[in-house]
C-alpha cells in the first residue's frame, strides 16, 4: 500500500499496478479497493497504471466517524494531486458520486470520467437509515447488507440466498461496518445535478440494462452534462465488473483510449 495524507488531515492508502496512463478507481460501498475490481483488475494494469484508492476504513485507510462524501472526494483529489498528471477516473456506485464530486474540484486534473450507478441519495430516508442503525448497534452486519441489497436496491431476497452461499458474501458482510459510514454520508449529501453542468471533460455514465434505473442519478446526469455518454451493460446490474469483466473492462478501456 502507498500512502498519503488529504486535506483533512487523514491518512489515505491506495494500491498501484500496472503501466500506461494512470488510472484512479473509487469503489463503492460493501467493497474495498481490492474485492470492487478484482476481476478487472488483470485487464486494467494491462493497459493503465492504476491507482485503486481505499477509502475511509479500508486497506490502511484511517477509520472515521461523521465524514461527508465531500471530505472522501477531496481524499480523490489529494491522490490526484500527488499523481501529478491528469488521470482518467473511474468510480462506482457510492464510489462513483465521490469521483464526480472529486473531478468537479479539479477539472484540469481529469482527462476522462466513468461513472457506474452513481447513487441518488434520496434511496436512504430517515426511516430506511435508522432500520440500518438499529441491525448496526446490534452488530448483525449479515442482515444489515441483506436489508441494505433487499430494501434500498430491490434485488430479489432469493438472489441474496444463494449470493451468501458463494465467496463473494464474506468480504461483504466483512465491509459493512465501513459501509455505514458510505451510507451516513451518502443519506446527508445534497446532490444537485446543475453543480455539474459546466463540467467539460468527457463522460461515460455506465447502467446495467438490469438495473432500476431510478435508483441513480444516470438520467439526471445525462440531460446536464455538455460532454455525456451512457452506456448500457447488457445483462448486468449493479456488479458488472465481477459479473462480466471481460465485457466491462473492454468497454471501458475503449472509452478511455479512444
Amino acid at each position: 500500500m502507498h500512502h498519503l495524507i488529504s486535506p483533512t488531515h487523514t491518512p489515505i492508502s491506495y494500491s498501484k499496478y500496472g503501466s500506461g496512463p494512470p488510472l484512479v478507481l473509487v469503489h463503492g460501498a460493501f467493497s474495498d479497493h481490492n474485492s470492487n475490481w478484482e476481476f478487472v483488475k488483470p485487464f486494467f494494469e494491462q493497459q493503465f497504471t492504476v491507482y485503486a484508492i481505499a477509502r475511509r476504513g479500508r486497506g490502511e485507510t484511517a477509520i472515521t466517524n461523521g465524514h461527508s462524501l465531500e471530505d472522501e472526494s477531496m481524499d480523490v483529489v489529494a491522490l490526484m494531486q500527488a499523481i501529478g498528471k491528469p488521470v482518467f477516473l473511474l468510480g462506482h456506485s457510492y464510489g462513483a458520486q465521490t469521483a464526480l464530486a472529486a473531478a468537479a474540484k479539479v477539472p484540469t486534473l481529469v482527462r476522462k470520467l466513468v461513472l457506474y450507478e452513481a447513487l441518488w441519495p434520496r434511496i436512504l430516508d430517515q426511516t430506511a437509515l435508522m432500520r440500518l442503525e438499529l441491525l448496526a448497534q446490534a452488530g448483525k452486519w449479515s442482515d444489515f447488507a441483506v436489508t441494505f441489497f433487499h430494501k434500498q436496491l430491490f434485488i430479489p431476497l432469493e438472489e441474496l440466498e444463494q449470493l451468501q452461499t458463494t465467496e463473494f458474501w464474506a468480504p461483504i458482510v466483512a465491509d459493512a461496518e465501513a459501509s455505514l459510514g458510505d451510507l451516513r454520508a451518502l443519506s446527508q449529501y445534497n446532490f444537485q445535478a446543475e453543480h455539474f453542468r459546466d463540467l467539460q471533460i468527457p463522460v461515460m455514465l455506465q447502467i446495467g440494462t438490469e438495473s432500476p434505473r431510478d435508483l441513480y442519478v444516470t438520467d439526471t446526469l445525462a440531460a446536464i452534462l455538455p460532454d455525456v455518454r451512457i452506456e448500457e451493460l447488457p445483462g448486468q446490474a449493479h456488479e458488472g465488473m465481477t459479473t462480466a469483466p471481460v465485457m466491462y473492462a473492454a468497454v471501458v478501456t475503449r472509452f478511455f483510449l479512444t
